[in-house]
């Protein structure tokens, strides 16, 4: 996103060299605007040998699949996202099981983003795509589709199968 004015007093921003980078700085209260990452988390969840996606109901990259997951609100801790997220995507209740890893990611038209996914373990629910899903399915590791949404959760899921059949 192109910002133009300030969020804290309205001024117009400028470009200025800062920090070893060009940083926009509001010209009237020396705001700095910092554009930084936002968080997202999900679940890397497995039933019987197969692997938890979703099929994403709206842009960017609607029809797609992914793991389940979404921005970190600003009240809440990145596993309590992840866990949300499941809910709302899958109608499962999970517990964190640890952390599969950390990725970042550009292709996201929305914003950089920071994906944590962690490992976790079904606690109750039925399989039912909701909120933003139009479908959420297990998939053998071997049967994974190729129209993975974003380039951090296909790198996840190529990790989360690893160590899951390298046992």
């Amino acid at each position: 996103m192109d910002y133009k004015f300030c969020p804290q007093c309205g001024g117009p921003l400028i470009e200025k060299h800062l920090e070893g980078r060009m940083r926009k700085i509001c010209s009237e209260c020396e705001f700095i605007f910092y554009q930084n990452p936002a968080p997202a988390a999900g679940v890397a969840l497995q039933k019987d040998g197969k692997l938890l996606l979703v099929k994403r109901k709206f842009e960017p990259k609607q029809g797609d699949w992914s793991l389940p997951a979404g921005f970190v609100e600003y009240d809440e801790s990145p596993a309590h996202a992840a866990i949300r997220e499941t809910k709302e995507e899958t109608g499962f209740d999970v517990k964190i099981s640890g952390l599969l890893n950390v990725y970042g990611a550009c292709d996201d038209p929305r914003s950089h983003v920071v994906l944590i996914i962690y490992n976790a373990e079904i606690q109750n629910g039925e399989l039912k795509p909701g909120d933003d899903a139009l479908d959420a399915k297990f998939f053998p590791f071997d049967e994974i589709p190729e129209n993975i949404a974003f380039s951090s959760h296909r790198t996840a899921i190529n990790l989360f199968i690893s160590n899951n059949t390298n046992q």
